[in-house]
């Protein structure tokens, strides 16, 4: 990893805009304190790349600031391994580096660019339009609780099942590809970080701003529609799978939404993802102040889902 401590200018090419992200992991909040460095600086690159998709930028070059307890150059090799694995799959130039002596803790920020007026956002999304979302969800949840309690839950989740939910902790895909392919179709979107309860009333509560005071906007998602994989199949009792699909964080999936009349076309380009989509509800009218609403059946032990609209206030909050 090579980069310097001054940026050079840098000039727009015609016809496009510059999307910005950055996002701070710190030690002990965002990743365990016994997290692998080479898993670190790929994850730092991942949610950031993931905050591009969610715009349908093209990522170009990054800048970071990195604090560390001492320096130690074997960490700083490892974390750079990682991190450059996965900057030369996306072609991310990191432009300049600084390091000083602190807490454990990482800041980076990205910048792609998109065609003029085709940024995705956040505060589109209308009536009757369908919600989705990428691939599997709550499966960095159920990593994250087997690293204090390996044995957590037992034989439901050991063998491949307990790797591939810890490499989906430590090492999501972004899914830049579908962000891009998503620009002129999805009316909002999002990266699940927070939860996808929790994201997703992002979406409502922008929405509503951008379509006036007296906005009634709300999205009716179909628990049934979850889409979990086999790892979260696995546990005893539907509801501690949907606990985990709803309201913990760090899936980075794209939660999106689309008018009923893209439908078809959508999944026509949705083929060529390199994971499905999921049609989870649709986004409707009605009097309250609840953002997101659940509907569907089998929910056969103590949760219930009529107190499932608390989910969207159990998503990771950054300030408690």
């Amino acid at each position: 990893m090579a980069a310097q401590e001054v940026l050079p200018g840098i000039a727009a090419p015609p016809g496009r805009e510059l999307a910005i992200s950055v996002d701070t992991l710190v030690s002990g909040v965002h990743f365990p304190r016994d997290t692998a460095p080479a898993d670190i600086g790929y994850k730092v690159l991942a949610v950031n790349l993931s905050d591009m998709a969610a715009m349908g930028a093209a990522p170009d070059w990054a800048v970071m600031s990195l604090t560390l307890p001492r320096r130690d150059e074997d960490w700083l090799s490892a974390f750079d391994r990682g991190f450059d694995a996965l900057a030369e799959q996306y072609r991310v130039r990191l432009l300049a580096r600084d390091i000083g002596i602190g807490p454990l803790a990482i800041t980076l920020q990205i910048h792609g660019w998109v065609p003029a007026g085709l940024a995705l956002r956040r505060d589109g999304a209308r009536p009757g339009d369908l919600v989705f979302v990428t691939g599997s969800l709550g499966d960095a949840g159920l990593g994250l609780s087997l690293l204090p309690e390996p044995g957590k839950w037992g034989a439901e989740v050991s063998g491949a099942h307990r790797a591939f939910v810890l490499d989906r902790l430590n090492r999501p895909t972004p899914r830049v590809a579908e962000g891009i392919a998503l620009r002129g179709i999805a009316t909002a979107a999002i990266d699940v970080s927070d939860g996808l309860a929790a994201d997703l009333g992002h979406i409502v509560t922008a929405s509503r701003r951008r379509m006036g005071e007296n906005a009634d906007l709300h999205a009716r998602i179909d628990v049934e529609k979850l889409p979990l994989s086999p790892a979260l199949h696995r546990l005893s009792g539907q509801d501690a799978a949907r606990r985990f699909a709803l309201s913990s964080g760090d899936d980075y999936e794209l939660c999106f939404t689309a008018p009923q009349r893209r439908y078809e076309s959508l999944l026509r380009i949705a083929s060529g993802f390199s994971c499905p989509i999921t049609c989870l509800g649709r986004m409707e009218r009605g009097p309250g102040e609840s953002l997101v609403r659940f509907s569907g059946s089998g929910s056969d032990s103590d949760l219930e889902l009529t107190n499932m609209p608390s989910l969207t206030d159990q998503g990771y909050r950054h300030f408690k």
